[in-house]
């Protein structure tokens, strides 16, 4: 039997045919480029709708972000604001002092009186009010009926929307010289309790107006990363003859770890910042040695002593220490194995 001899194409063959990837060069016409590789011409094309979408936040983020960090400069100079209407010339024509103003902070025990105070709350709020978003999370996805699980969550979420002002009253109100706690020990033959104006338990004070008021909005967030777990995962584990307890620790837990990793790293970042609000409506009934923070610290020598250049640097080097506590945070975050603010 004679075979033909006429050449038989790629795919007759066996032999896989190799498409190349074509992409728009600069010129428009078509480049071959890697697998998996995009131009940027294209990439923008693909994602332009996107990217209009949020140049609106950036250039917000921009204005009112970035751009007031160059009013930093104030931190090196004796910034007078009265030298002119326009801030701008008030900086150009205020007279630089170098590093003055930090040389006055690391020397004023009131600065470190803010800070040691600023540190012990955070330390308070972080043992004593973090964990409580995780844990009223699981109980609110552990209770079966949907129409509970709703008005439970709604219930603990609306205190997010009071002010402090409202927040504040409330508590002297209830803890308050003449509140309720205060009277009902008086009509049992007791003396009455200021729990509102005692220095020494202060930081638990406010870390029990920032768990009523705030806990429902932590809440949100556990509550979304445990409805993206598979119930197979329930399941699987329950079939395995897990109980309740067994499958929060080895399903629940687990697939909140990453969130919890994420949020403990900006609650690190974030540990010089405490509630500028919460605090001053209540620094006077306490006193500024247990009632002054870092934040208040500012405020008082920036806005109330006029003290600009000063106030400045207190803030320049809380704004340095936070940076350097979300960077530690995030690599602490790294050798966990979890992601952290961003990837490695």
């Amino acid at each position: 039997m004679s075979h033909s001899t006429v050449p038989r194409s790629d795919a007759e063959a066996g032999t896989p045919a190799k498409t190349p990837v074509v992409s728009d060069d600069a010129t428009g016409g078509p480049e071959e480029r890697g697998p998996g590789k995009l131009s940027l011409r294209l990439r923008f094309r693909r994602d332009r709708a996107l990217i209009l979408m949020t140049l609106p936040a950036v250039a917000l983020v921009m204005v009112f972000n970035y751009l007031p960090i160059l009013g930093n400069v104030v931190a090196f100079q004796d910034y007078d604001p009265y030298i002119s209407d326009n801030g701008i010339i008030s900086m150009l024509n205020s007279p630089f002092v170098g590093l003055e103003n930090f040389q006055r902070i690391f020397e004023d025990s009131a600065f470190w009186n803010a800070v040691e105070n600023t540190l012990v709350l955070f330390f308070v709020q972080l043992v004593l009010f973090f964990p409580i978003p995780v844990l009223l999370a699981l109980l609110i996805n552990s209770v079966v009926r949907p129409r509970v699980r709703a008005v439970a969550q709604a219930v603990l979420y609306l205190p997010h929307f009071f002010s402090w002002v409202l927040v504040v009253a409330v508590f002297q109100q209830m803890f308050g010289g003449a509140g309720m706690l205060s009277q009902l020990l008086r009509q049992n033959g007791y003396d009455g309790l200021n729990i509102m104006t005692n220095p020494d338990t202060f930081a638990f004070l406010l870390t029990a107006q920032s768990v009523w008021k705030d806990a429902g909005w932590g809440i949100i967030v556990f509550l979304a990363a445990l409805a993206s777990v598979p119930q197979d995962h329930y399941e699987a584990a329950a079939m395995d003859g897990a109980g309740r307890w067994r499958r929060m620790w080895h399903v629940t837990l687990p697939a909140l770890r990453p969130v919890i990793a994420l949020l403990l790293v900006l609650r690190v970042g974030d540990a010089l910042t405490v509630g500028f609000e919460q605090i001053l409506l209540q620094r006077d009934g306490v006193g500024p040695g247990a009632g002054e923070v870092l934040d208040t610290f500012v405020w008082w020598n920036g806005v109330r002593n006029q003290d600009f250049g000063y106030a400045a640097a207190a803030g320049l080097v809380k704004g340095v220490v936070s940076i350097g506590l979300v960077l530690a945070a995030n690599k602490v975050a790294h050798l966990m194995g979890e992601q952290g603010v961003y990837k490695k």
